[in-house]
């Protein structure tokens, strides 16, 4: 029998729930070169900010025995290149819902970023990345603290008609009372985790190996903690959850599934295996008759 991968989010139809995390997939435009996009549930597009960003200087990217540190610090083109530029270019190759990964350094930024991607006809889904220093604050991450988490979400739901999604950071003690915050300010929907964070040292340097010293910690290494957090959120609040953070495998989408995520993000994985988005949705129908799950929708929150 054809086993039913398809998923829902906030009344968006995904013909599967893998998606490749924002910040691993670029684009798109490079790994249509790899293979199909259209073979994607969905994909969410390298993090965008207003004004165009080289990022942090290099070196900024350190590896780890199961995972890897990351300190690219949001390069991008800047809203207005994306939309005029990058969101065309992916529509030529993938035929599917975009998710658009907006991060901001104030809550004007984070206002004008959603209202104008909101209008692209390209995207269906806003993720808002949480986990950028607030500069009025002195630099400490909205995504931190339930009340600064809140007051971006209701200045982007103010401009926006489209479902948003609130990235989590998981540096936090209390990631519930921050996704009940999001929730209850109107958040669609929660992705999470964000990357943890992380340091690596050059013993015979005896520096940091990476020039902003500390960055985020990404991979395998962190799959239980993820789905811990995925977990606990799903058994506090009642929107969806997009789950994500050392997924690399078709086991670990029905894992992440069933401590509530709806559809489930794959990033690391992604710059240590290109084809890795594809090979878990080709297993998937193999993992699911083994588990005799005939729809990937009736397993969310299976776990009580």
């Amino acid at each position: 029998m054809v086993k039913n991968l398809s998923v829902n989010l906030c009344g968006v139809q995904l013909d599967n729930p893998v998606i490749p995390a924002s910040g691993t997939f670029g684009f798109g435009e490079e790994m249509a070169k790899v293979y199909d996009l259209d073979v994607l549930g969905s994909i969410s597009i390298k993090g965008t900010t207003r004004d165009a960003r080289f990022g942090n200087p290099t070196p900024r990217i350190a590896e780890c025995s199961s995972g890897m540190i990351n300190a690219v610090g949001l390069q991008n083109p800047g809203i207005d290149a994306v939309i005029a530029h990058e969101l065309p270019q992916l529509r030529k190759v993938f035929h599917k819902p975009i998710i658009a990964n907006i991060s901001g350094f104030s809550i004007e930024e984070y206002q004008e970023c959603c209202a104008k991607i909101d209008g692209q006809e390209q995207v269906e889904i806003i993720e808002v990345n949480v986990s950028c220093p607030n500069v009025h604050n002195g630099g400490m991450a909205f995504g931190t603290q339930p009340e600064s988490a809140a007051a971006v979400t209701r200045a982007v739901k103010e401009v926006t008609t489209k479902p948003v999604f609130i990235k989590l950071s998981p540096n936090v003690t209390d990631i519930v009372s921050i996704a009940r915050a999001c929730e209850e300010a109107g958040a669609d929907g929660v992705t999470l985790i964000n990357t943890m964070l992380g340091m690596r040292i050059d013993i015979a340097r005896r520096r940091p190996v990476i020039a902003n010293k500390m960055g985020g910690f990404s991979g395998r290494a962190i799959f239980p903690v993820a789905v811990r957090m995925v977990y606990q959120v799903a058994q506090a609040c009642h929107i969806p959850i997009i789950g994500c953070g050392g997924v690399a495998s078709a086991e670990d989408v029905v894992e992440m599934m069933m401590a509530g995520a709806s559809a489930v993000q794959v990033g690391a994985e992604n710059l240590r295996n290109p084809f890795a988005c594809k090979e878990i949705i080709e297993q998937l129908p193999d993992v699911m008759e083994r588990l005799g799950i005939e729809r990937l929708s009736d397993i969310i929150g299976a776990v009580k």
